[in-house]
């Protein structure tokens, strides 16, 4: 009986062992006592708070480099040549306001942005402008008529 005990006991201990050596992918320790045991609390993420990058100026946000509100008197030369008189109001960098042209004649509302020392303007289907402001007085450039793509240069001062 002895020998009969030892050899189940035996069989027990290698059988276990067995047990034990076999491969799993569960790293988990595996629960002792009865199986009323409540199982262990998970870990539950927290979040993290990220910075939130503080956004760099571009062109199109910086300020406006000189305050052109009030008239102007210019001339232009090109497939048109004349004087205008412009009248602008300016918030931040957008101008709105009224061009009067000599030749053709004709009263337009105009709409433009200043960027630095960079303006453009225009009345929407009729003439662009773009140009540089050389200080709160003085701007020159060029203009392009849209009807007929044709382009000629401008100048205005500001009394």
């Amino acid at each position: 009986m002895v020998r009969t005990t030892l050899i189940a006991l035996a069989v027990l201990v290698v059988g276990g062992l067995a047990a034990c050596g076999s491969s799993s992918t569960d790293t988990s320790p595996t629960p002792t006592g009865s199986s009323n045991a409540a199982p262990p609390p998970t870990a539950v993420p927290t979040a993290v708070p990220t910075a939130v990058p503080t956004p760099t100026p571009t062109a199109s946000q910086a300020p406006p480099s000189e305050d052109l509100s009030g008239t102007w008197s210019g001339q232009y030369t090109g497939p048109f040549n004349g004087t205008f008189t412009l009248v602008w109001t300016q918030t931040g960098n957008t101008l709105n306001g009224t061009i009067k042209l000599s030749s053709p004649a004709d009263n337009l509302d105009i709409s433009g942005n200043l960027t630095g020392s960079t303006i453009s303007f225009g009345a929407v289907g009729v003439v662009t402008y773009t140009g540089t402001v050389a200080n709160a007085n003085a701007m020159s450039g060029s203009y392009t008529d849209v009807a007929n793509g044709q382009t000629g240069s401008w100048n205005a001062t500001k009394p």
